[in-house]
């Protein structure tokens, strides 16, 4: 009897604290997320504006030249390129715009995707199930694209509940 009531207390306890942990985070979760993901835009973007410093700009470079049929040259595609990520980070970040800073990275993430089609040998040890370093870089975007998928949704004002009895 002693050992139910105990029970019962802690399970109450830990009910207690896990309904506040799980609002803190609703509240919260997607700020934190929109703000991270800007910082990692803003950041990659930035490293492309210094030559030789961003591991995916020579990639970067032979993509956009491939897809723009070789009009836009390295010397212009790196640049805009990083200002454009820099701008998509800024965006998020300050929470401004973010319509457009969704549909730039929604743009953006579809080019980066175009090396695993366009490169293969670059980007695969064996096609489609052991990727290179390369190869992981731009599949790991999968995570960056839900995350902009997840923040879009809130535009409109939506909001995660902590639970359905949280409803407004």
């Amino acid at each position: 009897m002693f050992m139910d009531k105990r029970a019962a207390l802690l399970q109450r306890n830990f009910d207690y604290v896990d309904l506040r942990i799980t609002r803190w985070m609703a509240r919260h979760g997607i700020t934190l997320l929109r703000i991270g993901l800007g910082i990692v835009f803003f950041w990659f973007g930035a490293i492309k504006l210094i030559p030789g410093l961003s591991p995916a700009q020579d990639l970067a470079a032979r993509t956009i030249n491939m897809l723009t049929f070789g009009l836009v040259p390295p010397a212009i595609s790196v640049p805009g390129l990083a200002i454009w990520e820099c701008a998509i980070g800024l965006g998020l970040i300050s929470g401004k715009f973010m319509r457009v800073t969704i549909l730039l990275l929604l743009v953006q993430m579809l080019g980066t995707l175009t090396p695993l089609a366009l490169f293969p040998g670059e980007t695969w040890r064996i096609f489609p199930i052991a990727p290179t370093l390369e190869g992981q870089y731009i599949i790991k975007n999968i995570v960056l694209v839900s995350a902009a998928l997840v923040i879009g949704a809130t535009v409109r004002g939506g909001y995660v509940l902590a639970e359905p009895s949280d409803c407004r």
